[in-house]
C-alpha cells in the first residue's frame, strides 16, 4: 500500500505538470475529474479542504477556498513570522481522522500538494509541500513548500538538513509573493472585465494588473482600487511614465513621446490614446483610487 502511495503522489505530479501547461489557473472541474491511474480515476480534491483518495493510505492534497468580500476563508491559509504556511485543523477536534492523517504524514515526511484558492473555481498548486509542525492549541498546522524538482522524487534526500529547512523557507516566501500577485491580477482583471482599461484589448494572457502606488509603498495595497488592468504594452509605458492615468481617468501621454517621430506603432500603440477616457469598473468602490491616482500623477510630471 505504501508502494502504491507513493506512485500515485508522483502520477498526481506529473497530472498537475500537464494541466499547468494548459491552463494559467486550474479549473476546479478538472481537478475533482483528476487522473487514471491503472484503470482507477483519482481525483485531486473533495468536498473538503483535506483529501484523501481511495488508493492512498495518506492525504494527497489541502486546499483552501477564495476569500470573498466581506467574508473570510472557510479554512485560511496564512504566513506565519517565519515565512511558513499556516494551515486550519479540520473541525476543532486535533484527533478527526483528516487532523491525524496530516500528522502521520508530516512523521513519515510524505510530499503533499497545496491548492490556493484565487477565485472561485480556479487554484494554484504548490508541490511537493510537506507538514512540518503540529501547534493542537492553535488548531493549525505548520506547511513548507520545497523546490519543484523534488516532485519528481518518491522523497526528498536531504528533508531533515538545515539546507532543506532554509531551502523551504526561501521557496515558501516566494509562494506568499506569487500568491498575493495572482489574487491581485484576478481581482482587478475581472473589476475590468478583462478588458485593458486604455486600448479595450481583451486577450487575457496580454493583461496584467498594474499598481498605480507599487506594492512597496506603504500606500500600495493590493486592492482593487490600486489597480488598473493593461495589457503588456500600456502596463510597461505606465510603469516607464511614458503615459499617465489622470485624477479624472483620461490618458496623457508625455510630451516628448507626443512629439516624436517613429512609425505607426507609436501613433496607434500610444499617442492615439492622449486624452482618451479609459474604461472603468461598473462598482464605484472598484475605480482608481483618485487620491492614489493624484499620488501619481505627480510623479508622471515631475519626470
Amino acid at each position: 500500500m505504501a508502494e502504491t502511495d507513493q506512485r500515485v503522489r508522483l502520477a498526481a505530479f506529473r497530472f498537475l505538470e500537464d494541466l499547468e501547461r494548459r491552463h494559467d489557473l486550474l479549473p476546479r472541474a478538472s481537478l475533482e475529474q483528476g487522473f487514471d491511474f491503472e484503470g482507477t480515476r483519482v481525483p485531486m480534491v473533495g468536498p473538503q479542504g483535506i483529501f484523501k483518495p481511495a488508493l492512498c493510505r495518506l492525504p494527497l492534497s489541502i486546499s483552501t477556498s477564495p476569500a470573498r468580500p466581506n467574508r473570510p476563508r472557510p479554512y485560511d491559509d496564512t504566513f506565519g513570522d517565519d515565512g511558513l504556511l499556516r494551515y486550519r485543523y479540520r473541525g476543532t477536534n486535533p484527533e478527526h481522522h483528516e487532523n491525524r492523517g496530516l500528522r502521520e504524514a508530516m512523521r513519515l515526511r510524505v510530499p503533499l500538494v497545496y491548492f490556493h484558492g484565487i477565485v472561485t473555481g480556479r487554484y494554484v498548486a504548490d508541490y511537493p509541500v510537506f507538514i512540518v509542525g503540529d501547534t493542537p492549541d492553535g488548531l493549525t498546522f505548520t506547511v513548507s513548500v520545497d523546490d519543484r524538482r523534488f516532485a519528481s522524487l518518491g522523497n526528498v534526500p536531504d528533508a531533515d538538513s538545515p539546507e532543506a529547512d532554509v531551502r523551504r523557507r526561501y521557496v515558501t516566501r516566494e509562494v506568499q509573493q506569487r500568491l498575493h500577485q495572482r489574487e491581485f491580477r484576478e481581482r482587478v482583471l475581472a473589476a475590468y472585465r478583462r478588458h485593458c482599461a486604455v486600448c479595450r484589448l481583451k486577450r487575457d494572457k496580454l493583461l496584467e494588473a498594474a499598481h498605480i502606488i507599487p506594492d512597496r509603498d506603504e500606500h500600495g495595497l493590493p486592492v482593487v482600487s490600486n489597480g488598473i488592468s493593461l495589457c503588456a504594452l500600456h502596463h510597461s509605458a505606465f510603469d516607464a511614465h511614458l503615459i499617465a492615468v489622470t485624477p479624472d481617468y483620461r490618458v496623457e501621454v508625455r510630451r516628448d513621446v507626443l512629439e516624436e517621430t517613429d512609425g505607426p506603432m507609436l501613433i496607434h500603440g500610444l499617442q492615439g490614446f492622449h486624452g482618451q477616457a479609459i474604461r472603468v469598473p461598473r462598482r464605484e468602490m472598484d475605480r482608481p483610487d483618485r487620491g492614489l491616482l493624484e499620488e501619481r500623477y505627480a510623479l508622471f510630471r515631475a519626470v
